[in-house]
């Protein structure tokens, strides 16, 4: 099994550029299920979750051709031709490998009548329920059944139809699971407090673009006519704000100073209003963001919540910039109830963290010192190479296949800025 071995206290500098959004991705890659002509995307991450989702697409019968960008972005491109369906069958084998699988069930029951999903799997950060995915489809007029630990969705003889649905809290999969279904319903639907992510109005303008139509994107009201199919498309997958979130940590936590070429500020305003109060530099750059720190950061308050909120998914990232700051700061997790696994790792770093329930108080530490560390989640991966970076010594990341689900080239990327950073393969 591969680990991550860093030896810290360099300060980073230069260009890290910003790879196709992993979150984004795999929203986008079911819509070649909507249409029988082809999809294609470009600025596409080269991961191990877009990678386990395009077999999944094969396993439905969807043909992918993946290349090298010809569009002078560093992702690849996949062209997806759905032209048939083999099977509306989403097999246990593949599913438990990433949760976002659950995302062919609206597309499959809306072209083909019908889907059988099993439940899924994905990072252990917590109770993630499909309850809302099943209801908002539901309300488009689909019969669910769950047995032997699968869901089947059934639309009735003429197709689902349009209706109207509104979220008991904001769900990001439940919305995208629903639009996807709602563009091939018969009639209006209307999605209320809908999530507005940067990765829904990234999906609602693919959808756009195969010919769907759909008002209010990027509110909490999503207005959808049904229509009685899709065309093809090519489309590029937006930027990763949780990479660039997660390498703007990277600057701050080093004291160095970092462009995120291709980042927008305008996806990650809440994450940059955080970095400027804990005295982080933040300023627009032609082709994106520079992020430079002096000295130690000071203390933050943080609590996550739904776009526009902050980022649960920045939150463990968060935690290691400010476990060196000068001060104490408190971050609440609101999203997931299980999502500090993390701080038994960082303290044995050195850092001083105390959660109460979704509470955790981060004490400000004079320095880590590098130690073993086991990752337990993409993002808790994340935090311990931040911490690592920064910490006297050499860290060793283990059970690192988890930063392959979300990160891009990060030895690749580390490196080139002036980390001393490596994988080790134990065979």
């Amino acid at each position: 099994m591969d680990r991550i071995i860093i030896r810290g206290g360099r300060t980073l500098k230069g260009q890290v550029p910003i790879s196709g959004a992993k979150n984004a991705a795999l929203t986008l890659l079911p819509c070649a299920l909507l249409t029988d002509e082809k999809l294609t995307l470009t600025n596409l991450p080269r991961l191990a979750d877009v990678d386990s989702f395009g077999h999944l697409l094969n396993e439905l019968g969807v043909s992918t051709k993946v290349q090298r960008g010809t569009d002078g972005s560093i992702g690849r491109e996949m062209t997806m031709d759905a032209k048939s369906l083999a099977s509306t069958v989403a097999p246990y084998d593949i599913v438990r490998k990433m949760r976002a699988s659950i995302l062919v069930l609206g597309p499959l029951v809306a072209r083909a009548g019908e889907a059988k999903v099993s439940l899924p799997g994905g990072c252990a950060i917590g109770n993630r329920p499909i309850d809302l995915h099943l209801k908002a489809l539901e309300a488009l007029g689909a019969q669910i059944e769950l047995a032997a630990g699968y869901v089947k969705a059934t639309a009735p003889a003429g197709g689902l139809t349009g209706g109207r649905y509104s979220f008991p809290v904001v769900s990001v999969g439940a919305t995208e699971n629903a639009l996807m279904a709602a563009v091939l319903a018969k009639g209006e639907t209307i999605l209320d407090n809908a999530a507005r992510e940067p990765e829904i109005v990234d999906l609602a303008n693919c959808l756009v673009a195969m010919g769907a139509q759909i008002d209010g994107i990027g509110t909490d009201r999503l207005t959808i006519r049904g229509k009685p199919r899709l065309n093809g498309a090519r489309y590029q997958v937006m930027p990763d704000r949780i990479e660039a979130g997660s390498y703007a940590c990277a600057a701050a936590i080093t004291g160095g100073e970092l462009d995120l070429m291709g980042a927008r500020m305008g996806d990650m305003a809440t994450i940059f209003d955080a970095m400027r109060g804990a005295g982080v530099t933040v300023t627009e750059i032609d082709g994106g963001i520079r992020v430079s720190a002096n000295g130690r950061v000071k203390p933050v308050n943080v609590s996550t919540a739904p776009f526009p909120a902050f980022p649960t998914d920045m939150q463990a990232q968060f935690m290691s910039m400010l476990a060196l700051a000068d001060g104490t700061s408190v971050l609440t997790e609101t999203i997931f109830e299980n999502r500090y696994m993390h701080v038994p790792e960082l303290a044995r770093m050195g850092a001083d963290i105390q959660v109460h329930g979704r509470t955790a108080i981060v004490k400000g530490v004079d320095g880590l010192v590098g130690a073993d560390v086991m990752a337990t989640d993409l993002r808790a991966s994340m935090s311990l190479v931040l911490a690592g970076l920064a910490a006297k010594g050499e860290t060793a990341v283990h059970r690192v296949y988890h930063l392959d689900r979300g990160y891009e080239r990060l030895e690749e990327k580390l490196s080139a800025v002036g980390a001393d950073i490596e994988r080790l393969s134990d065979g």
